[in-house]
């Protein structure tokens, strides 16, 4: 497995959308926290998809993405903001790993992929959110991110189940 910073020329690539979308519903259905919840309403993620890969083909974002040899298999975004004050710094956002692929490091590749792509942008700083109640700390921690806060109950994934948003940052 490869970790890629697709150009924005590249986001365009069909191929890309098709293996991308596929992931995203597979970690959605898998249980993943990818901002949506199973059964996966793939014609919403399509749509999210579609502004991502068009943010990225713009040039506002960059898309890292995971490829076995034969198909894109995980997909991380540096976001930015837009704005001036904050262009020293990004969002990472959509991180997954094809569900097929996950338990061999493929999502500790992906972040270091990232990580060193917001080093070539000069970045000083990474932010990213996590679903509560799933334990990511153990995953995003040893990266170097750390918890800077908590909005409780900020996610409900069904009409009972509440979660807690929680905001990580790493600094490069």
């Amino acid at each position: 497995m490869k970790y890629l910073e697709m150009e924005p020329d590249e986001a365009l690539d069909p191929g890309l959308r098709a293996d991308l979308l596929d992931t995203w519903v597979a970690a959605t259905n898998a249980g993943g926290a990818v901002g949506y919840t199973a059964p996966a309403p793939v014609g919403k993620i399509a749509e999210n998809l579609d502004g991502a890969l068009g943010r990225v083909g713009a040039g506002l974002d960059v898309l890292g993405v995971l490829h076995t040899g034969e198909r894109y298999a995980g997909m991380g975004m540096l976001v930015s903001r837009g704005s001036g004050l904050q262009a020293h710094w990004r969002t990472v956002l959509r991180v997954m790993v094809h569900p097929e692929y996950q338990g061999n490091g493929a999502g500790r590749m992906l972040m270091e992929g990232l990580r060193g792509s917001a080093v070539d942008l000069g970045l000083e700083q990474l932010q990213l959110t996590i679903r509560g109640g799933l334990g990511l700390e153990n995953f995003y921690g040893p990266l170097g991110f750390r918890i800077v806060g908590t909005h409780p109950r900020a996610v409900r994934v069904a009409p009972d189940d509440y979660r807690d948003e929680i905001m990580l940052v790493m600094d490069l």
